[in-house]
């Protein structure tokens, strides 16, 4: 989780998100009952979504000045920009879905054709997070969404024809990520609903909630991928950690489960999807290098063959054409998202013309028609829904979102630098420099996950800063990062957590080098795993660092660990290490800020969602606690109706103007600062 991101949509999943699909009915007395039909209008799916009532007030503020008008009036038009991202194209590529926000949170809206209005098609309080069409309908949908922010996600179906909304889901398990058979009677997805902890694979027609069954029991996290053609197979994955993965194939008539990818060696299986036929797969993987290239799997020999094996990057994500013919896919070139294609007869592969520099996300090919729709993401305009004409070789733009009436070309493209840490490693960064010859203060940007990378989208904070109060933002990918090998992506596990801070303070040295950048007037930021980094970055160098803003970090790794979403618990022991082991229990122990709070010098400010179940809201609380019986003030916020980060446009506002107070004063940014 980045600058951007928690200003701009909200936190994305940091340590994975575990999903499942299908294959038999649940027996036992274990078994969850079936869901029980929840059909209501569609202009109460914010009931239907079983929307908490709205909170009695706004977040608590503790130590927080008053906002000033003044503030509010430099800041409105960065507040009000919007975005638009497409979550599916019709089975004729001509009419769109599109997640956007026109109200207090991001909702579905419909668009018939580019530039055409969008057309809101739900209103829960709460954010929607994904959408889909039914396929061979462009009248009928499903959408996912939680309740303030607690990430206990539903599905719901929407029909246009009698605006009519169906909860398919159990109302209290967590569930993600369905995917449709072709011919649109099954819909497979991934929930806890057996125990709470597991991610297994259910499936159902996709219109009755009683006939939701268990299909794929699993352990851990599996993810339905997609179904064959005929309906009969499922795809799916397992996730043990970002770099250890496998690949099965159920049948779910004879409900048998084939690993395709066996063997206990850590190798990533990123992304996979099925030849019409059944015969091959094709998947991105590190099975043969460094980084995440394309293969193609002969399912019946088990045997591998390399694709476009010359790009030296990784490739973050594929969609197949529903003939086979041809394969797109994503290739991550140092944080840019360059979409290629792949004919799948020829195994010739070039890079798509006439794509906007940017990054390309969300991959989805209509089913009838050489139109794949995609989200382009670029740091100097808000993110947009396009699609792409495969035979035509053009590209075409669906939304231009509003940016609050800011001219573009006043914003900064961020330039790469490279700085050497402690023992050599060069880390990559994205440096946003303000006009002008400075000295200008700098505010280091640390993302999440911590497998997560810093990657160039617009942030409307991220451009005030620089453009308005001359403020230098540098966002670091320091080693544990992803997008730089597997080797780089490992560099931070378990006893070696220590070195990634490390690489901030060899930043501070690089700051101090540089001319027009104030090195005594830094501050740092950064959200879950970034918001340790932050709590960290204090403890170690607060002799360099005027000012911290933490937002839903890990203020102590073991109470973290004992207390994240127990779904989620051993997927993260993975990365961080094993509490429970007395060796690495003493080891987490003694790198948690929270064992070192008398280091801790720098001005400090806090935010927290109540509702979160990746990083609890347990974990604000102590280090604020800690840091105020250590005789130093703290900002506090706690909004009461978010998780894992602010999600609502009221509660969004209000964090961003107080962050933006905070880091004016500690770091004399602001108007009087851009003058000098």
């Amino acid at each position: 989780m980045c600058l951007a991101a928690v200003f701009a949509a909200g936190l994305a999943c940091a340590g994975g998100a575990g999903c499942a699909g299908k294959s038999q009915a649940p027996s036992g007395p274990g078994a969850p009952a079936a869901a029980a039909a929840t059909t209501v209008p569609v202009t109460a799916v914010g009931d239907a979504s079983g929307a908490a009532p709205a909170p009695a007030s706004g977040p608590r503020l503790e130590g927080t000045p008053p906002i000033p008008d003044a503030l509010r009036a430099r800041l409105q038009q960065y507040l009000n920009t919007r975005y638009a991202n497409m979550t599916d194209v019709s089975d004729d590529g001509r009419t769109m879905l599109v997640s956007t926000r026109f109200g207090d949170s991001t909702q579905v809206h419909l668009v018939a054709a580019p530039g055409a209005a969008r057309t809101q098609l739900t209103f829960a309080r709460d954010p929607v997070q994904s959408s889909a069409f039914v396929p061979g309908s462009s009248r009928s949908l499903v959408y996912v969404t939680d309740v303030g922010g607690d990430e206990q996600y539903q599905i719901f179906r929407l029909d246009l024809d009698g605006w009519r909304t169906t909860r398919l889901t159990d109302g209290k398990s967590r569930n993600v990520n369905p995917v449709w058979s072709a011919d649109g009677k099954k819909l497979a997805w991934a929930s806890t609903a057996r125990n709470g902890r597991d991610f297994d694979v259910w499936v159902s027609d996709g219109a009755t909630p009683a006939s939701a069954a268990l299909a794929v029991e699993g352990k851990g996290q599996w993810v339905p991928l997609e179904f064959s053609r005929d309906g009969g197979s499922l795809l799916i994955q397992e996730e043990i950690s970002i770099s250890h993965t496998r690949l099965y194939l159920a049948d779910l008539g004879k409900k048998t489960v084939t690993n395709l990818t066996p063997g206990d060696a850590p190798v990533a299986y990123r992304d996979a999807a099925l030849s019409p036929d059944g015969r091959r797969a094709y998947v991105a993987s590190d099975r043969s290098g460094e980084f995440v290239s394309l293969h193609e799997l002969d399912i019946a020999r088990r045997s591998w063959r390399p694709l476009a094996a010359g790009i030296p990057w990784n490739v973050d994500e594929l969609e197949l054409s529903r003939d086979g013919r041809t394969l797109a896919f994503v290739v991550n070139e140092g944080g840019f998202g360059r979409l290629h294609l792949l004919d799948t007869r020829t195994r010739r592969e070039k890079a798509a013309a006439g794509v906007p520099d940017g990054i390309v996300d969300g991959l989805r090919f209509a089913r009838n028609a050489p139109v794949i729709g995609f989200s382009l993401l670029s740091p100097v305009r808000s993110t947009d829904a396009y699609t792409y004409d495969t035979r035509r070789n053009k590209a075409a733009r669906w939304t231009e979102s509003e940016m609050g009436g800011l001219d573009p070309a006043r914003f900064v493209a961020p330039t790469i630098i490279e700085y050497p840490s402690f023992d050599g490693t060069k880390i990559p960064a994205l440096y946003y420099r303000p006009a002008g010859p400075g000295p200008f203060p700098v505010v280091i940007d640390i993302h999440g996950g911590p497998e997560g990378q810093q990657r160039p989208i617009f942030s409307p904070v991220e451009q005030f800063l620089v453009a308005e109060d001359g403020v230098a933002v540098l966002a670091p990918n320091v080693r544990g990062s992803d997008g730089y090998g597997k080797t780089y992506l490992a560099r931070d596990n378990g006893f070696k957590r220590e070195d990634s801070v490390k690489d901030i303070g060899a930043l501070l040295d690089w700051v101090a080098q540089q001319k027009e950048l104030d090195a005594k007037r830094v501050g740092v930021i950064g959200g879950s795993y970034g918001g340790y980094m932050v709590l960290a970055s204090l403890v170690h160098f607060s002799d360099r660092i005027a000012a911290g803003v933490e937002i839903v970090g890990i203020s102590n790794f073991v109470t973290f660990l004992e207390n994240t979403a127990e779904y989620r618990r051993d997927l993260r022991r993975v990365e961080y290490g094993d509490e429970r082991d007395p060796a690495m229990r003493k080891h987490l122990q003694a790198i948690s800020p929270l064992a070192h709070v008398d280091r801790i010098r720098s001005a400090l400010f806090v935010a927290q969602g109540a509702n979160d179940p990746r990083v609890p809201a347990s974990e604000g609380e102590q280090i604020v606690r800690a840091v105020r019986k250590a005789g130093r003030d703290v900002w506090y916020m706690v909004a009461p109706d978010e998780g894992h980060g602010f999600k609502k446009k009221d509660n969004t506002d209000t964090f961003t103007l107080l962050a933006l107070i905070f880091l004016e004063k500690h770091l004399g940014a602001g108007n009087a600062a851009v003058a000098q």
